[in-house]
């Protein structure tokens, strides 16, 4: 299981969050037989999502992070939980691309960027907070930061990575999410972008064998960060029988005659577990 930690600067200006999410990450190809780039597309968006996700108050709270950008992967879905949970779902997950001409994996390409990158806070009101801009590259960090400058006003650095090996398993997965609070001085924001600048990426750091505390370290450097929370964050889905039940019943009687005609029994599938329900068909007619 991983673990998420968030630290704040010792006076109160800086905020990180981050995460080693090779855990996660490596259940999600294992479950959906994602390619190379789409396993470090749907890594990234579930790393975003774990980092977003650790700041929604309550265990049932949830966060959905949708990103639709043209690509051949098509749609991508990644969901975090209050309480740590995550899932995650690729409309193509075998979609593929030459990697890019520096060598690294073409996740912008896989993705695309004509399109939309969406947050969307289940916070147990009446109606879902849902926010929505234009897609900046399909790389998911730089979207993410988008989304929190132009939906929120709030100046963020994300790095999110996936390293993955040459049998297609996950090597290293993790990221981080920084943000500036009111207050934060000019020389606090000249003294960040000095340490990021020094920074290598979180899959090289991780593994390299660095430990998110150390990384906290180096991207805090003179801030004394001080770690607020740790929480453990999993690949979960909370799909079950009566849930998917209510949504072929959604169909409408007439559908469901239909398909009663056709067959006598009928199995729907999770699409972010890939659990398998089966039902009669003539028990919803």
């Amino acid at each position: 299981m991983s673990k998420l930690v968030r630290a704040i600067s010792e006076n109160g200006g800086v905020v990180i969050a981050i995460l080693d999410s090779t855990e996660p990450v490596s259940e999600m190809q294992k479950i959906h037989d994602t390619s190379a780039p789409v396993t470090a597309a749907l890594g990234r968006l579930m790393t975003g999502a774990a980092l977003m996700g650790a700041m929604l108050k309550n265990p049932t709270d949830s966060l959905t992070l949708r990103v639709s950008g043209g690509g051949p992967a098509g749609l991508l879905l990644a969901v975090a939980s209050g309480a740590g949970d995550l899932k995650a779902y690729v409309q193509n997950p075998h979609a593929d691309m030459a990697d890019r001409p520096d060598g690294k994996l073409n996740v912008g390409g896989v993705v695309g960027s004509n399109g939309t990158f969406s947050v969307v806070k289940d916070l147990g009101m009446k109606e879902p907070y849902v926010g929505q801009v234009p897609l900046v590259s399909g790389e998911i960090a730089e979207d993410l930061c988008s989304y929190y400058t132009t939906s929120e006003q709030i100046p963020t650095v994300c790095a999110l990575g996936v390293l993955v090996d040459r049998d297609l398993s996950v090597k290293k997965a993790g990221g981080y999410l920084l943000q500036l609070l009111p207050g934060a001085t000019d020389q606090e924001i000249d003294l960040l972008e000095e340490n990021l600048a020094h920074m290598q990426s979180m899959t090289q750091l991780l593994e390299s064998g660095h430990t998110v505390y150390e990384i906290i370290n180096m991207v805090m450097a003179g801030f004394s960060p001080n770690v607020l929370d740790e929480q453990p964050v999993c690949y979960h889905c909370d799909c079950s029988r009566e849930r998917v039940e209510r949504a072929y019943i959604s169909l409408g009687k007439k559908e469901l005659a239909k398909i009663a005609s056709e067959q006598e029994e009928v199995e729907l599938t999770c699409q972010f577990c890939n659990k398998a329900y089966t039902f009669r068909t003539a028990d919803y007619i």
